[in-house]
């Protein structure tokens, strides 16, 4: 069974002027670009008929906003639609009984109906825009049959509405004899059939032939290899009772065909989808098993494990009491496979398919349980389909058809390959959640009969709607939160702190089929300042009362492709403009039940995640009363935020099914996933990851052990939980043993087979443990260094990762630190120093720590300053650690339960033997062996790393690697220089936008690289962080330019240009130095403190010019320094830790570079009352202090500097909000780019 959608080639419109001009148009969504050319639009007719409008405003709270553009880009029309009348002219919840009760024949419904409350175009071409657009407009949203429009009576207009140019769109609407809306307001109305008509589906016939062929053949090469010469002459002949054929038409003409099988092969549906919420596409049957135990998840918590999940009745459109079965999307079912239990929260394109999963009782060869369905099939399906692309978004008319003719199935089933992009048809579909492992090379949609009823209504909830909202709710996990904040709202209308909730109900033939809870968002000022939320809209357009918290929101998976319309609705009738919905971490979930108790929800797939903010350091004490407000900077529960607001809610993102597998939890690994989920259009529905402890952050209470390793500083605890990657991506823990790429799937753990269409390898490399050289008095009996290959000894580790980490920490609490053996710390790297500082701190005693040190790398000692090592040397014989330097692991000796009990080394002087209880190497870091037979075996080049090329591509198209498993390939000639060389999360977010490029189907402007640009290795900024806590309590921060390591005295060799400026001492603790780059940039930082300190701040250094920092050289000259770390406390260099400073930057840059004349000194050097140079920067420095002030209150207010006005907005017809004719001030646009 196969699904292919064929689409003709998009054309774009061709309209006449009343002159007889033509242009070529284009329709696309209004940008904040736009503003311009939309005023410039205006005439004095517009203002008569919409009112005083600000168009920045308007666009801000437009359900849809359409712009038809020129072949130059030119705006020739726009028109913006919202879900309420315009003019004001009566309160948006309650336009609908408004209608009713003015107007006759009214079928309008918040369904199927928009406003519009603005049109303006060229005027020439008036006519033919305003049908272009209403065009647009109903092919975007297939559910819109009804688009209004009131205007001011004839009278007041001075004549009549069909001499508006607006051509034959728009029809008047009768209002009711006596109603006050004859005198006040003109409706008018287009109705969907005068532009984009429902199409007519009838039975396939052989006289269709031709007609299909012309959508059918530029595809017929695809047909070919998969069905043969003459499929569509098969499909249309073959039509009987199993099988049957269906056409759509326009005008007589064939635009469409569908074909349809009652014959589904529902076992295997059922062992490779979670078909649960759908009574396994089965029938109900007495004998059907369907409550069972859950099987734990394998990272799942044990308050999960217990649980149990009853799937929902399946839906019957004739009796709709089987509706209240539950939204799945809530509920917390068994994993799949090895698949992650998080995936329930985060995988909700499936709008809860996932949810209702009972673990199965019975089970197949890998031991996996499935429940028992004795019913005969439910469902019938698409075996084929293409459609005239003008019509796609018309698909869903084939369905009632479809239904039609197979009366006694309620499902229907579609199989899309994974590599099709997202088509209209299956929008209205529900995605059934794949296993982990399914190989089924599809994916599988899933649409109910009762889904067609399009008497989907929203309300505010009643006391007499609990009972049917508890039905819903029962079997979700957090049910009785759900039940009771309905109750407080039927009962209270406020929770116990007083704070206002609302309660809306969703129901079709009044049976209750959603339901949410909503309060207002009080914590908006920390979500600006901790969040990118105005990525998505402007804050000074948007009162605070219009800001709502989604606390719950349940819908049945029948009524998936509702979704959006139940949370525009929530909107309206809550009289909000933005909605936010936090995820927090499951460990979190746990512990705070209460503050956390947000419901698993199926209207994530519709909203947005916004990117979380770098904050600022503060030093409170420093700044007194200039420190920022609490709102601010005050330290709360961390969470995922997740948006959606009245521009969003009608536009969906782009599904991609390409099943990308990441393997490996690094930071190259988690920098790919999180540039991936943040991307702004696109949705990807199958991530993986393979990880060995699953993914990072999972346990913030192991944190202290993490000082066991030295810090990156690329993500941390809060970042893992401000990100939610467990929302998005399945989690396959174990490890990678194997790599097919014919077949195209990973072996994990020798047992699970995951496939995949993009393999990315991003496991790093690891410590591993050492082998013994066998070394006697007679010396080296083996090279050295070489893996271990038999089982490692229980005591001795090897720490990779934070789970390493814990482990470790555990068994040294349980078996050590009590006791009185020693600990042997063996290795040649930094992570020597933090891991004797962490068991010191564990409260071992120093003189059971032996330090022995192997050989040093080419690249110097481990700190590569002498003072550095020196104090740190000192700090450890002052707490009695025993150092012994150029070592060789020779022996060891293993004691009755394997035990390592001692250990002997090979010196430069005499042999050395010591007893061991617990052994720590951090001799030998290399690639995992497993991992390299893995990719060995498949053939993939391996020469001492995995060879790539500048693209991340290796031999193998569909497979990418990065990071330090890498290497580039020898045609570069440069072996030395490779990933590990640079920032892991830049390599991360270049891999990613490296493969975007395949997925991301909006236009990207093209630049034909450089000539032989292939042939060099990228060019990657982003700073090296090295941090961590080393012996003597020092805190250690290393911030480098990348680039291969070398020791500083050679890497600051004076002969460079450069400039070193140091404070302090290195044994007061106090020590902080500076190294400046010939150009008088920032390129290296070291600090050693007793005191902790700000790293993100110091971090914000990297790279900038000394100038920005204050004049730092004048003052280092002038003998104003004398010590950095209060230096950068001071109030002036917060600006520059902002995390917008790089966008003032850049505006500054342009200022210059566009403000320079030849022949003229540059703008920063021109006298002040020289235009336009130094004013120029002025500005654009205070409109940044401006906009940040709750970030920078320490700055001096600036609204006493004359600011100019933007040119956007400050155009044209404005003063009232749109749709108002009062003379209400409208907010103040953004100035300056956001």
């Amino acid at each position: 069974m196969f699904s292919l959608v064929l689409s003709a080639a998009w054309r774009m419109a061709t309209i006449t002027s009343s002159r007889g001009n033509t242009e070529v148009v284009t329709a696309r969504r209004t940008e904040s670009r736009d503003v311009p050319g939309i005023i410039g639009l205006f005439s004095p007719l517009t203002e008569n008929l919409f009112g005083m409008i600000d168009v920045t405003y308007l666009l801000e709270i437009s359900n849809l906003a359409l712009t038809l553009c020129n072949e130059e880009n030119e705006v020739i029309a726009h028109a913006a639609f919202l879900d309420y009348p315009n003019w004001n002219i009566t309160d948006q919840a309650e336009w609908e009984p408004f209608l009713r009760d003015n107007y006759t024949n009214n079928k309008c419904t918040p369904l199927n109906t928009l406003f519009v409350h603005l049109f303006v175009a060229k005027e020439e071409y008036t006519a033919e825009c305003s049908q272009e657009i209403v065009r647009r407009a109903f092919i975007l949203l297939p559910e819109l049959q009804f688009i209004l429009l009131f205007i001011p009576p004839e009278e007041k207009l001075g004549f009549c509405h069909s001499e508006l140019g607006m051509g034959n769109v728009f029809e008047r609407m009768t209002p009711v004899p006596g109603s006050p809306m004859e005198r006040r307001f003109t409706l008018l109305a287009c109705p969907r059939h005068r532009c984009h008509p429902q199409l007519c589906v009838r039975q396939a016939r052989m006289e269709d032939y031709d007609d299909l062929m012309l959508i059918w053949t530029p595809q017929s090469e695809t047909l070919k290899e998969t069905y043969g010469e003459y499929l569509l002459v098969d499909l249309i002949e073959r039509e009987g009772e199993e099988n049957q054929a269906a056409v759509c038409e326009v005008g007589g003409t064939a635009v469409g065909f569908m074909s349809l099988c009652s014959h589904v092969n529902v076992s295997l549906f059922q062992e490779c989808f979670d078909l649960g919420p759908f009574h396994g596409l089965c029938k109900p049957h007495p004998e059907d098993i369907l409550k069972v135990p859950r099987k734990p998840s394998v990272q799942g918590d044990k308050g999960e494990s217990n649980q149990t999940s009853q799937e929902p009745e399946p839906v019957s459109s004739q009796n709709l009491e089987d509706v209240a079965g539950a939204d799945a999307a809530g509920q917390k079912g068994g994993a799949v496979a090895v698949s992650q239990t998080e995936l329930l929260v985060g995988d909700v394109s499936t709008t809860g398919s996932e949810g209702s999963a009972a673990p199965l009782l019975e089970t197949d060869e890998e031991g996996d349980l499935h429940p028992v369905y004795r019913g005969a099939s439910n469902a019938f399906c698409i075996r084929l389909f293409c459609i005239d692309e003008k019509y796609e978004t018309r698909s869903l008319d084939f369905l009632h058809y479809a239904f039609s003719v197979f009366p006694d199935r309620d499902l229907c089933v579609i199989l899309v390959p994974h590599h099709v992009p997202a088509f209209p048809l299956i929008q209205s579909f529900v995605r059934a959640v794949p296993c982990c492992t399914s190989r089924l090379g599809r994916e599988l949609y899933v649409f109910h009969r009762a889904g067609l009823l399009t008497s989907f209504n929203v309300r505010k909830a009643t006391i007499d709607d609990l009972q049917g909202v508890k039905m819903l709710v029962e079997t979700l996990s957090l049910d009785e939160e759900i039940w009771n904040d309905s109750k407080l709202f039927t009962e209270a209308r406020k929770d116990p702190d007083g704070m206002p909730v609302r309660a809306f109900v969703a129901e079709v033939l009044d049976q209750i089929v959603g339901v949410s809870v909503t309060r207002d968002e009080m914590d908006i000022e920390y979500i600006q300042a901790h969040y990118n939320i105005e990525d998505f809209i402007r804050f000074n357009h948007h009162q605070q009362e219009e800001h709502g918290h989604l606390c719950h929101f349940v819908l049945n998976p029948v009524f998936h492709h509702y979704t959006k319309y139940f949370l525009k609705e929530i909107l309206r009738l809550g009289h909000k403009s933005s909605l936010y919905y936090p995820v927090y971490p499951e460990c979190v979930e746990g512990q705070f039940q209460r503050p956390c108790a947000h419901s698993l929800t199926s209207a994530l797939h519709y909203m947005a995640p916004v990117r979380p903010r770098r904050q600022i350091v503060y030093p409170l004490e420093e700044l007194g009363v200039n420190a920022p407000s609490e709102q601010v900077s005050k330290d709360q529960l961390n969470y995922s935020l997740n948006h959606t607001n009245r521009k969003l809610v009608l536009e969906s993102k782009v599904c991609i099914n390409t099943r990308i597998v990441v393997v490996g939890a690094s930071d190259v690994g988690i920098s790919f996933l999180e540039t991936l989920i943040f991307w702004p259009r696109l949705k990807f529905n199958n991530l993986t990851l393979i990880s060995i402890h699953g993914l990072p952050g999972k346990d913030p209470q192991s944190s202290k052990y993490r000082r066991l390793l030295i810090n990156s500083h690329c993500f941390n605890d809060e970042d893992y939980a401000q990100m939610s990657l467990c929302s998005w991506v399945n989690v396959v823990v174990g490890k990678m043993t194997g790599i097919n790429r014919a077949a195209k799937y990973v072996v994990v753990s020798k047992e699970k087979k995951v496939p995949y269409d993009y393999l990315v390898l991003c496991t790093g490399q690891s410590y591993q443990a050492l082998a013994p050289t066998g070394a006697g008095i007679s010396g080296v009996t083996s090279k050295w260094p070489q893996r271990y290959m038999e089982k490692v000894p229980s005591n001795h580790f090897t720490l990779n990762d934070a789970q390493d980490c814990s482990e470790a920490a555990r068994w040294l609490e349980e078996n050590l630190v009590s006791s009185k053996g020693n600990v042997i710390v063996y290795g040649n790297t930094i992570d020597i120093y933090t891991t004797v500082e962490t068991l010191l701190s564990f409260g071992i005693d120093g003189s059971r720590i032996h330090l022995v040190q192997a050989p040093l790398s080419s690249a110097g000692p481990c700190l590569g300053d002498a003072a550095l090592e020196r104090t740190v040397g000192e700090a450890l014989a002052g707490a009695g650690v025993a150092v012994h330097p150029d070592s060789v692991l020779a022996q060891w000796g293993q004691g009755d339960h394997g035990l390592i009990t001692w250990a002997a080394f090979t010196t430069a002087t005499n042999p050395l033997q010591l007893q061991c209880s617990a052994f720590f190497s951090f001799a030998y870091r290399t690639v995992d062996y497993e991992t390299f037979k893995a990719i060995n075996d498949a053939c993939l080049v391996f020469d001492g790393r995995l060879v790539i090329d500048a693209k991340f591509h290796t031999n193998d198209d569909s497979i990418r690697a990065a990071g330090p498993l890498t290497k580039f390939s020898r045609r570069y000639y440069r072996d030395e220089l490779t990933h590990s060389n640079f920032n892991s999360k830049e390599i991360g977010f270049q891999l990613a936008a490296s493969m975007l490029s395949l997925f991301d189907p909006t236009p990207q402007a093209s630049s034909e690289p450089p000539e032989g640009s292939d042939r060099l290795i990228p060019i990657y900024r982003r700073c090296k962080v090295q941090g961590g806590v080393l012996p003597g309590g020092y805190n250690y921060l290393h911030v480098s330019k990348p680039a291969i390591p070398m020791p500083l005295d050679v890497e600051h060799d004076p002969c460079d240009h450069g400039m070193e400026i140091v404070t302090g001492e290195a044994g007061h603790g106090n020590y902080f130095r500076m190294h400046f780059s010939r150009y008088s940039m920032v390129d290296s930082i070291t600090c050693f403190s007793k005191e902790p300190f700000p790293v993100s701040n110091y971090i914000c250094l990297y790279g900038q010019h000394e100038r920005l920092l204050n004049d730092l050289h004048y003052r280092w000259r002038a003998g104003q320094l004398t010590d950095l770390y209060s230096y950068f406390r001071e109030p002036w260099s917060m600006a520059i830790y902002h995390d917008r400073f790089i966008d003032l930057q850049k505006e500054l840059r342009q200022t210059l570079m566009s403000e320079q004349v030849p022949g003229q000194p540059p703008a920063a050097e021109q006298r002040p009352e020289q235009k336009p140079g130094p004013p120029a920067l002025r500005e654009s420095v205070l409109r940044y202090l401006r906009r940040h002030r709750a970030h920078l209150p320490m700055f001096a207010p600036t609204d006493i500097y004359r600011l100019p006005p933007t040119a956007a907005g400050r155009q044209g017809p404005k003063s009232g909000r749109a749709g108002h004719s009062g003379s209400s001030g409208s907010p103040t646009p953004a100035q300056g780019p956001s």
